[in-house]
């Protein structure tokens, strides 16, 4: 009886998640080889499967085993070249990995052995590309001069002892005609695996490298933008100082559309720049990762990244907060104009209603001598009905003076009006409450 069967029952994703960590392990890698890598950014709205379709398609054609339908990485060996990929959020990468070299690691790259028709039909652009040689060292003081000449057209090259002196990694960071930069990898006895963890870093700081600066031209082109956007906000805060009543709802208009056009451009490069910073810790993690040891007269990898992208970085990080500083700022104007709008919202209620109450006064004067009116009205109606009455009992001979009887009846009946009234508005008052 296993132990497992005396536990509860495993959650869902519990061994996907404990995998992860070991997804996408690094090659083994034994000198001398030749490595081919490039990574593509796919076409925007392209599906995600279609480099997997197109590394399937690949393994079906050498009769190799190809990777399960949703597979996000894979690894196989396809007869004259091991293949790895790999599929990330923004791109995939391919790494071409030919055992062997020849006397020029670089003239004869692994790119080469895949189909030329299948490489140029894949799908999406080339964000990075690079050939990497590991070869064995061959002992003695490095000639860094002889082999830049050689390998990298005299180029100025950086690089470093790495994994405790254990190899040596050189390149220019150049893209030359074919389109591939070139890294050399000196193996003074690592271990396959730890090979495979030098190419591999060495690998993922020239790709990250590369796509974090995506942002770059973002930042450079938000910059005008901005600028125009921030003195747009000064002429309006300018104008709350002095504006009318008749002027603010102008003014709110204004802060209005700066502040969905600020709100516009930072949702188009939130992600980027955010990206870009993700992708430059990675870089800078991976460069940790190599341990350097300075080569005497070359850069290492920290400085020269340090010194060409950290101010690209900064830039980008500036023009980040640079916008969130702007939308603040806009809000505060806006809270600030609109307050000022709702104090003079309520100086004109205050207005409104002080004339409302004036009119119910005058209405209420203006009824009080209506209903004046209407008891003498009521009362000379009234008294009218008496008099005939009168005249009419004075005729059928009852001992009554019609003149006298009308007379005594003009203040009894206008008090008796003059009451009814005022009962009937107190009544109808009461009711109102």
């Amino acid at each position: 009886m296993t132990e497992a069967r005396f536990l509860p029952a495993s959650h869902p994703l519990r061994r996907e998640l404990n995998d992860e960590v070991h997804a996408r392990p690094p090659e083994a890698l034994s000198p001398p080889c030749r490595i081919s890598h490039f990574a593509l950014i796919p076409p925007e709205g392209a599906p995600r499967e279609q480099t997997l379709a197109a590394v399937q398609d690949l393994a079906a054609r050498v009769g190799a085993a190809g990777p399960p339908a949703g597979a996000s990485h894979h690894s196989a060996d396809f007869g004259p070249f091991r293949l790895k990929w790999e599929r990330h959020t923004e791109f995939s990468r391919f790494m071409i990995i030919a055992p062997g070299a020849t006397d020029d690691p670089f003239g004869a790259p692994a790119l080469g052995l895949l189909p030329e028709d299948w490489v140029s039909a894949l799908p999406g652009q080339v964000i990075a590309a690079q050939h990497v040689a590991l070869m064995p060292d061959p002992g003695g003081p490095i000639d860094i001069a002889a082999l830049s000449m050689r390998h990298f057209a005299g180029n100025h090259l950086l690089g470093a002892d790495v994994s405790a002196g254990r190899a040596v990694a050189l390149t220019d960071f150049r893209i030359r005609e074919d389109g591939f930069s070139r890294m050399l990898v000196l193996d003074r006895g690592t271990g396959e695996r730890q090979a495979g963890r030098i190419v591999q870093r060495l690998l993922e700081i020239d790709t990250y490298r590369v796509t974090a600066l995506l942002a770059f031209p973002l930042a450079r082109e938000l910059s005008p933008v901005l600028g125009a956007q921030e003195r747009e906000l000064a002429a309006i805060t300018d104008a709350l100082v002095d504006c009318g009543e008749n002027d603010e709802p102008v003014l709110l208009d204004r802060l209005t559309r700066l502040a969905a056009q600020i709100e516009s451009g930072e949702a188009r490069s939130r992600y980027r720049f955010s990206a870009a910073s993700a992708y430059y810790e990675i870089v800078r993690q991976r460069i940790e990762d190599l341990r350097e040891e300075r080569i005497e007269g070359l850069q290492t990898f920290h400085e020269f990244i340090e010194r060409r992208m950290a101010p690209a970085m900064n830039t980008c990080l500036a023009m980040g907060q640079r916008q969130v500083m702007l939308s603040q700022r806009v809000a505060r104007a806006t809270q600030l104009l609109s307050t000022r709008v709702g104090v003079t919202r309520e100086r004109q209620n205050q207005s409104l209603l002080a004339s409302m109450d004036r009119r119910a006064k005058l209405q209420l004067r203006l009824q009080q001598t209506v209903e004046g009116l209407s008891v003498a009205a009521i009362t000379y109606y009234l008294v009218g009905l008496i008099a005939y009455a009168a005249k009419s009992a004075a005729e059928g001979g009852l001992p009554l003076r019609a003149e006298i009887a009308t007379g005594l009846a003009v203040p009894l009946v206008a008090a008796a009006v003059w009451f009814g009234t005022r009962r009937v508005r107190r009544r109808m008052e009461r009711e109102d409450t």
